[in-house]
């Protein structure tokens, strides 16, 4: 069989369908997942306030489920605890309900509704796909350690849109992301267009999370640097949505003289260029001169006609914000100062005992 053009896209075309499908299916059974956990745990509370039955009443109700259904699994009594709680938290908003026969007279099928109490707030349908959308462990993670219903919504929204894994949710939370947005110092006010400056503002963040670089490993940029490379798919779900890779130590030429990128982006949202610089101490004013340099040579030889103009990000372990401020205002070139967060670190009772990643290096030699 001659392979042309016409099978190549026949199977393209079979693939995309394929993976299409199997991001429904596993849509369709996290929000199923999530009603059976929604109704089983309403029923549960109910009944628990109703009859004033005691919390051990929970053990009784798995091991009875288990003899009906053996081998019955997410039931447990710790789990039926979480289903109780994660009904509660949601009851006053959140409804479930069937929705409307379709043309071809097939059976209404039932899902969450939000109530009269968010109407103004949300679109229903909308929310409702990005609560769905988010598992059963990211919403008990959010109710467990956030107690206001706006922050939640923030909470499940940005899991949705950027796919947070439960490690970088619970990095956020703790670090108060919620309070936070917003807070990157940055002059987008004064040097983006009316129509990018939100959205700006938005799509970057004031910390980021290199949980995959030792906290005792950043005395060498070019180090900080390989790290993200090796990590690019991390790196990437935690800067956000729209965000495609060009390339490190990206090379600018300014008639014989050559000049170096750390980490260059493109983002789809923004249609712009992003440029990433790191530094492994705190942040100098010299830092967002050499990053205005570098910003004003893409715009002038590296960005499409079409595309807006480029973005920077000064990546540090520490930051003044006042000094910040003062460093970057003046430019007309869109910048910001964001700091970085290793979570891994050698355990101190180990310090000293295990040799530097340099003198491991030639004993391997």
């Amino acid at each position: 069989m001659q392979i042309d053009r016409t099978y190549v896209d026949l199977i393209t075309s079979i693939k995309k369908q394929i993976i299409q499908s199997r991001y429904n299916a596993a849509r369709l059974a996290n929000s199923e997942q999530l009603m059976l956990y929604f109704k089983t745990g309403l029923m549960i509370s109910e009944k628990i306030k109703a009859q004033k039955w005691g919390a051990k009443v929970l053990d009784q109700i798995s091991a009875d489920l288990q003899k009906e259904l053996p081998g019955l699994k997410g039931f447990s009594p710790g789990n039926l605890k979480k289903i109780r709680l994660f009904a509660e938290a949601y009851t006053p908003y959140l409804t479930i309900g069937s929705a409307a026969t379709n043309q071809l007279q097939q059976p209404a099928s039932e899902g969450f509704s939000i109530s009269s109490s968010l109407t103004n707030q949300f679109e229903n349908n909308a929310f409702c796909e990005t609560f769905t959308s988010v598992s059963f462990t990211h919403h008990f993670t959010i109710i467990t350690k956030i107690k206001t219903l706006e922050a939640r919504i923030f909470y499940i929204q940005s899991t949705a849109s950027n796919l947070w894994s439960v490690t970088v949710l619970e990095h956020h939370i703790a670090n108060n992301l919620f309070g936070k947005e917003g807070k990157l110092p940055n002059n987008f006010g004064g040097t983006l267009a009316e129509n990018l400056k939100t959205s700006a503002i938005k799509m970057f963040k004031d910390e980021y999370l290199l949980d995959f670089i030792a906290g005792d490993e950043l005395d060498d940029e070019r180090h900080i640097e390989q790290q993200v490379v090796l990590n690019i798919r991390n790196f990437i779900l935690q800067m956000g949505k729209g965000f495609c890779f060009i390339g490190n130590q990206y090379r600018l030429e300014v008639d014989d003289d050559e000049f170096f990128i750390d980490l260059l982006f493109f983002n789809r949202y923004l249609q712009c260029l992003v440029a990433f610089e790191l530094k492994k101490g705190k942040f100098k004013p010299a830092d967002a001169g050499q990053l205005n340099f570098y910003l004003n040579v893409l715009d002038e030889k590296v960005k499409l006609q079409h595309e807006n103009s480029s973005i920077g990000i000064v990546l540090c372990k520490e930051k003044n914000n006042t000094v910040v401020e003062f460093a970057i205002k003046s430019f007309d070139k869109a910048m910001g100062v964001a700091t970085y967060k290793t979570s891994k670190q050698t355990p101190v009772h180990m310090k000293g005992i295990l040799p530097n990643t340099d003198r491991l290096g030639e004993l391997l030699e």
